[in-house]
């Protein structure tokens, strides 16, 4: 089945599904500087399956995605807006919420909010947020993200930090693809995804409570936005092992697509 696109109150969603025997739903949620198509890979990859339902968003202020009415959202605020979403796709199945970057923290808050729903929580290259930061080192990380995007605007900010979402041997056709799509991002909602990063914390989020179902913390070990560091520390606030997906950046989904397929449970066998 080819992928359909939905609109409804101003939102844009992609919607593939394979067939309706799947008994989960991969949720695919993406990162800050980034848009669903940050998932073509593995949309591409079920199309030749009749095993599996997924589905991945434009978060609202992406793409036409209707943005958030508070102009410094909090997760939950996008969390909310990830449940109300999937009964509107009308996704009845239990949901594996596969979070990128950003999308890790509005993951692991739908989580939170609704748990019963979800099978299974899958964070990549998580961002931890600043939100157990001082004050002052919170402002700045905010107040210098928001300038780079005022100074340079979306093309410009996606000229300069492509690179950086790939590691060194990505070759020059993916990071083209990577810079097309940070092009896309609407100032109005990167800059509400900004406030949201500024004062969330990761590590509160899958800790108040623990969540109930499995969970997975994976990134490649070349990531410079999201260190494996840092994301092993987000793996051990659960006492869990951090997976290593391989010598890639942080656009993993991308850059190490047959990888990320895997660990989140996408094939494409019949």
């Amino acid at each position: 089945m080819n992928p359909r696109i939905i609109h409804s109150e101003g939102q844009s969603i992609q919607f593939v599904s394979s067939g309706k025997s799947s008994e989960v739903t991969h949720v695919l949620l993406h990162g800050i500087g980034s848009g669903m198509m940050s998932w073509a890979h593995q949309l591409e990859r079920v199309k030749a399956s009749s095993r599996h339902q997924v589905v991945a968003w434009n978060a609202p202020g992406y793409g036409s995605s209707t943005k958030l009415v508070s102009p410094e959202p909090k997760a939950e605020d996008y969390a909310e807006r990830v449940w109300q979403w999937l009964d509107f796709l009308g996704v009845k199945t239990p949901v594996t919420l596969v979070g990128h970057s950003l999308g890790c923290l509005m993951a692991a808050a739908a989580t939170r909010m609704n748990a019963s729903r979800v099978k299974q929580l899958i964070l990549l290259s998580p961002a931890r947020g600043y939100g157990a930061s001082s004050k002052d080192l919170r402002e700045k990380k905010l107040n210098d993200r928001l300038a780079n995007l005022i100074e340079h605007g979306p093309l410009g900010m996606a000229k300069l930090r492509a690179h950086a979402m790939l590691s060194a041997q990505a070759p020059e056709a993916l990071r083209l693809k990577v810079q097309e799509i940070m092009a896309q991002v609407d100032p109005k909602g990167y800059t509400q995804a900004a406030h949201m990063l500024a004062n969330a914390d990761l590590c509160w989020e899958l800790t108040h409570p623990k969540p109930t179902c499995p969970v997975t913390v994976a990134s490649g070990h070349l990531d410079v936005i999201t260190s494996p560091e840092d994301c092993t520390l987000v793996a051990q606030s659960l006492g869990l092992p951090l997976i290593d997906l391989g010598p890639m950046g942080h656009a993993c989904a991308l850059e190490g697509a047959d990888a990320v397929s895997a660990l989140i449970g996408l094939d494409a066998h019949p």
